[in-house]
C-alpha cells in the first residue's frame, strides 16, 4: 500500500527545479556517450540527439512509475488504434511540457548552442497525413495532461506517406526517409514481437461434449515489433506510451537461393513482408495496392490486441472483466477489423463461447466516425477476404447473420432495410462494408461536430438510428492549444498570459477572459503586432526557401490542408482568377493587397487533386509575374506540408479558408489551430465551422454559401445545373473560359479541360459554381473589414477568447465520462 501512495504522490510533485550548469554537463555526458562525439566536433544535429536523449531519460522514470501505478491501482486504461499518428517534432513540446525549456536554453548557452537551431534538426515524424493523425497526436496529449492511463497502437511507417516535391508544379512523390538519421525518441522492443497470418484456410470440428472449433491454417506468418514511443503530458508527471509495429519476416533470407547467386529472389520474402510498414496509403489504384491496405489495417490491428489481452491475461483469470478494464477507441474504420480479431483470439485462441465473446467485444469498443461520404466510408470486396482472411469472413458473416436476424425479429421482414443496413453489401460484387461493422460491434459511435452527428443521424446512418436510437453521440473535435499557441506562437502565449495569468493553458475556456479586451486600443495594438512579426517571419521563410517575396501587411489568405475535391482548393483558385481580372481592369474598390498561400498533399493515385495543384502553381506563376497585379495580389504553394511548417504559416495567417461543400466536412480541425492563433474564418456552414461561429459570435465569421439541407436538397431532386450558372455570371464565365482557354498553361493548353468540364458539364459535384458568386460577395466584405484594421483585430480577438472550448482536454473528458467510464490515475 506504501508503494501505490508513493507512486500517486509522484503523479503530484512538481518537477524539481533544474540547475542550468548541471544540465549543460548532463548534456555534455549525453552527448559524448549516447551520441559517440566530442563538443569540440559535433554539429548541431549531433547536439539534437544528446538533448533528445537527455529529455527522453528524464521521461523514462516518470514513465515507469506510470505502468507500475497503473498495474497496482488497476485502473481502467484507453487504448487508441489509429492508422495515423501526426506527431509532427517532438523536442520542443517535451521540453515544454516537462517545464525543462528554460533550463536547457540556459545550458545550452553556456555550451555555445542556440536551442532555437536544434529545434530545426529534427525531421516530423512521418506518421500520418492529415486532421485524422493530429487529431489522435493531440488525443494521446490530453490523455496524458489529465492523466489517464493509455496507449496509442498504430504503425511504424519507414517511408511516411511521402514527401512531396514540386516539379514544373506538378507534385512528385518521393519516400519521406524521416528515420535515415535515426529516432532518438524511440525504444525498440525485439523481445514483444507477435505472429500475425495472411490466406491459408479454415477447418472446422465438432468435440465430444458438441461445441464447434476452428483452426485457422496453412496460413503465412510476418512478425510485429514493437517500437514504443513516450508521450508526455502538460502539468502531470505522467507519461503515456504510443506503441507502433514494425513488420519483419519470420525468416531475413534464404540462404541457400542467396549462395546460388539468386540475391533477388533470396530476399523475396522479406520484402514482401517489411512492405507492410513500409508506406502509409499505399496507392489504392493498383490491385496489389488496394490489397496492401487491408493487409496493413489487420496487421496492425491482429499484434494490438495481442498486446492488450496479453497484458490483460498476466493479472486476470478470465476475460468477463475485460470491459471494465479496457477501452479501445476505433479512429474512423481503418481498424473495425479489430471487432472480427477480437472475436477470433476470444473464441478460437481462448476458448469463450460466442455470445460471451461477442458480450465483451462489444462492450470494449467505441467507434469514432470521420467520413460522412458515402464513397469514402470503407468496403472490402469478400473476395479479397476470403483469400487474406478467410477466417474473419466467417466471423463477419455470422455477426452480420445475427445482427439481420435480431433486426427482423424488431421490424418484421423488411428487405430493403435489411440490405441497408447489412455488413455485406449484395449489389453487384459483394462487399464489406466496414463502417457498418463498426457499428455493429461498437457501445457507442461518435461524430465529431454537431452537424455532422446530425447528418450521421438522420441521412448517413439513419437506419442505425432508428435501429439503436441513442448510439451515435457527439464528441466535437479538439485540439490542443500546449502545441498550437504557447510552442507555435509564444510571443501570443505571453500576452495573453499577461492579461489573464497562465491557468489558461491548462484550462482553454479561461480564454474568454479576454473578451473585454477585445476593445482596449492598447491590447489591439500589441496582438497586431504580434501577428505582423508572425507575418514577417514566415516572409523571411518564404525569401529564404523559395525565393517569393511577401509584404506582411498584405492580408495573409491561408487554405492549408489535404488537396481533395470536397475541401474545394479550385473554389478558391477561381476566385483567385476572378480578383486578377478585377485588378487589371482597374475594378478594385475596397480592394487590399493580398497573398494567398496554399499548403497540402494529394493522393499519389488522386489525378484530379494532382492537377488542381498544377493549376494553382499555373496561376501563380502568371499572377505573381504580371507588374500590373503582383503589389496587390501574390500566390504561394508551400510544398511537403506538415507539422512543423503548419507552426510556421497558422501563427501569421489573418484569413483561414475552410470552403468544403456544406455536409462534406466532418468537423475539421485546422479551423480550430487557425481561429485561436487570431485568423478570421471565411466558410461554409459545415463540419466545426457552425460551432466556430457560434463560440466567437455569428458576426466575427464570414460565411456563406449553401447550407448541407440545401445541398442534400439540390442532389435528392436533381435539380442542380451548373451549366445553366455558367451562362448566366459573366464573371464566372470569363474566370471559366481562360483557364479553359490556355491562358495559364499555353505549353498545354488543354491541361485543364478535365477540370473545368467537371465543373460546366460533369455535374459539378460539389457545387462549386452554386457557391462561387456568394464566395466573391463574401471575400468582397473580408476586404472591406481588413481596411478597418482595429476592427479587424476586434473580431480576432474575440475569436480567441471564444474558441476555449475547442480544446482536446475538453473533448477528452467527455470521451471519458461518456463513452470509456475511465478515471485519471490520480483522481484518488
Amino acid at each position: 500500500m506504501n508503494k501505490l501512495l508513493n507512486s500517486r504522490e509522484f503523479l503530484d510533485r512538481p518537477a524539481a527545479a533544474a540547475d542550468p550548469h548541471a544540465v549543460a554537463q548532463a548534456l555534455t555526458d549525453c552527448l559524448i556517450q549516447m551520441v559517440g562525439k566530442h563538443p569540440d566536433n559535433a554539429s548541431p544535429r549531433d547536439w539534437f540527439h544528446a538533448v533528445a536523449y537527455y529529455v527522453r531519460g528524464q521521461m523514462a522514470d516518470r514513465w515507469l512509475r506510470t505502468k507500475r501505478l497503473h498495474h497496482q491501482s488497476s485502473v481502467k486504461a484507453v487504448y487508441y488504434l489509429s492508422m495515423e499518428f501526426l506527431i509532427g517534432r517532438s523536442l520542443r513540446n517535451n521540453l515544454f511540457n516537462l517545464g525543462l525549456d528554460g533550463v536547457c536554453c540556459q545550458a545550452l548557452k553556456e555550451l555555445g548552442i542556440d536551442l532555437d537551431q536544434l529545434y530545426e534538426q529534427e525531421h516530423d515524424a512521418a506518421l500520418g497525413n492529415g486532421g485524422l493523425g493530429r487529431l489522435a497526436a493531440c488525443f494521446l496529449d490530453s490523455l496524458t495532461s489529465l492523466g489517464y492511463p493509455a496507449c496509442g497502437y498504430g504503425i511504424r511507417y519507414d517511408g511516411g506517406m511521402f514527401s512531396q516535391r514540386i516539379e514544373d508544379g506538378w507534385q512528385i512523390e518521393q519516400p519521406e526517409d524521416w528515420l535515415r538519421h535515426g529516432n532518438p525518441w524511440e525504444f525498440a522492443r525485439p523481445a514483444v514481437t507477435y505472429p500475425v497470418q495472411f490466406g491459408g484456410r479454415v477447418t472446422h470440428h465438432t468435440d465430444a461434449a458438441g461445441r464447434r472449433h476452428c483452426r485457422w491454417l496453412d496460413a503465412a506468418e510476418v512478425k510485429a515489433t514493437a517500437y514504443d514511443l513516450q508521450v508526455s503530458g502538460f502539468g502531470s508527471n505522467l507519461v503515456n506510451t504510443i506503441r507502433l509495429w514494425s513488420a519483419k519476416s519470420t525468416d531475413d533470407f534464404d540462404l541457400q537461393d542467396f549462395n546460388a547467386g539468386n540475391h533477388f529472389e533470396a530476399v523475396r520474402d522479406k520484402s514482401e513482408s517489411e512492405a507492410l510498414s513500409r508506406v502509409l496509403y499505399p496507392g489504392d489504384s493498383s490491385e496489389a495496392g488496394r490489397e496492401l491496405r487491408l493487409r496493413q489495417e489487420y496487421f496492425f490491428v491482429c499484434a494490438s490486441l495481442q498486446d492488450i489481452l496479453g497484458r490483460f491475461a498476466e493479472s486476470h483469470a478470465s476475460f468477463e472483466r475485460l470491459p471494465e478494464k479496457i477501452a479501445i477507441q476505433l479512429n474512423d474504420t481503418h481498424p473495425a477489423l479489430a471487432i472480427p480479431e477480437m472475436m477470433r483470439l476470444l473464441i478460437d485462441c481462448h476458448g469463450l463461447k460466442w455470445r460471451d465473446a461477442w458480450n465483451i467485444t462489444t462492450k470494449v469498443f467505441a467507434y469514432t466516425n470521420h467520413t460522412l461520404m458515402p464513397e469514402a466510408l470503407e468496403t472490402w470486396p469478400a473476395a479479397l477476404f476470403e483469400r487474406l482472411l478467410p477466417r474473419h469472413l466467417e466471423i463477419i458473416y455470422q455477426i452480420n447473420e445475427e445482427f439481420l436476424s435480431a433486426v427482423r425479429l424488431q421490424f418484421g421482414d423488411d428487405g430493403d432495410l435489411a440490405r441497408r443496413v447489412s455488413l455485406v453489401d449484395e449489389g453487384g460484387e459483394r462487399r464489406i462494408r466496414m463502417a457498418h461493422l463498426a457499428m455493429v460491434g461498437s457501445h457507442h459511435v461518435n461524430g465529431v461536430s454537431a452537424l455532422h452527428t446530425e447528418i450521421m443521424r438522420h441521412r448517413t446512418f439513419a437506419d442505425f438510428e432508428k435501429l439503436m436510437p441513442g448510439h451515435m453521440v457527439c464528441k466535437t473535435n479538439g485540439i490542443t492549444s500546449r502545441r498550437w499557441i504557447n510552442q507555435a506562437n509564444p510571443e501570443l502565449a505571453a500576452l495573453i498570459s499577461e492579461h489573464i495569468g497562465d491557468a489558461w493553458i491548462g484550462r482553454l475556456e479561461l480564454l474568454e477572459n479576454l473578451r473585454p479586451l477585445a476593445d482596449d486600443l492598447q491590447f489591439q495594438a500589441r496582438f497586431r503586432a504580434i501577428k505582423y512579426a508572425n507575418k514577417s517571419r514566415l516572409a523571411a521563410h518564404f525569401a529564404r526557401d523559395m525565393g517569393v517575396t511577401l509584404d506582411p501587411a498584405a492580408l495573409f489568405d491561408v487554405q492549408v490542408k489535404r488537396i481533395h475535391e470536397y475541401k474545394r482548393q479550385l473554389l478558391n483558385i477561381l476566385h483567385v482568377v476572378a480578383r486578377y481580372n478585377r485588378i487589371r481592369s482597374g475594378r478594385m474598390a475596397d480592394m487590399v493587397p493580398r497573398t494567398v498561400i496554399f499548403a497540402g498533399k494529394a493522393a499519389a493515385s488522386y489525378h484530379m487533386a494532382k492537377l488542381i495543384i498544377k493549376l494553382i502553381h499555373d496561376v501563380a506563376g502568371t499572377v505573381n509575374a504580371d507588374p500590373a497585379t503582383r503589389d496587390l495580389l501574390k500566390v504561394v504553394f508551400v510544398p511537403n506540408y506538415n507539422v512543423s511548417a503548419a507552426e510556421h504559416i497558422i501563427p501569421a495567417a489573418d484569413l483561414s479558408e475552410q470552403i468544403s461543400t456544406a455536409g462534406t466536412e466532418a468537423s475539421g480541425t485546422g479551423n480550430m489551430k487557425l481561429a485561436l492563433n487570431g485568423a478570421l474564418t471565411i466558410g461554409t456552414r459545415d463540419g466545426a465551422n457552425v460551432e466556430i461561429g457560434q463560440a466567437a459570435g455569428e458576426e466575427n465569421v464570414f460565411f456563406f454559401g449553401l447550407t448541407a439541407g440545401e445541398v442534400a436538397s439540390l442532389n435528392s431532386q436533381g435539380a442542380y445545373n451548373p451549366r445553366a450558372l455558367y451562362e448566366s455570371d459573366a464573371e464566372l464565365h470569363e474566370v471559366l473560359d481562360m483557364i479553359r482557354s490556355g491562358y495559364f498553361s499555353g505549353d498545354d493548353p488543354t491541361r485543364f479541360h478535365p477540370l473545368v468540364d467537371s465543373l460546366i458539364d460533369g455535374g459539378d459535384t460539389y457545387m462549386l459554381l452554386a457557391d462561387f458568386r456568394a464566395y466573391l460577395d463574401c471575400q468582397g466584405r473580408v476586404d472591406s473589414a481588413y481596411r478597418t484594421q482595429s476592427e479587424w483585430t476586434r473580431m480576432a480577438i474575440l475569436n480567441v477568447a471564444g474558441l476555449g472550448i475547442f480544446s482536446s482536454d475538453r473533448t477528452i473528458r467527455e470521451y471519458a465520462g461518456q463513452i470509456w467510464n475511465v478515471s485519471p490515475l490520480h483522481s484518488g
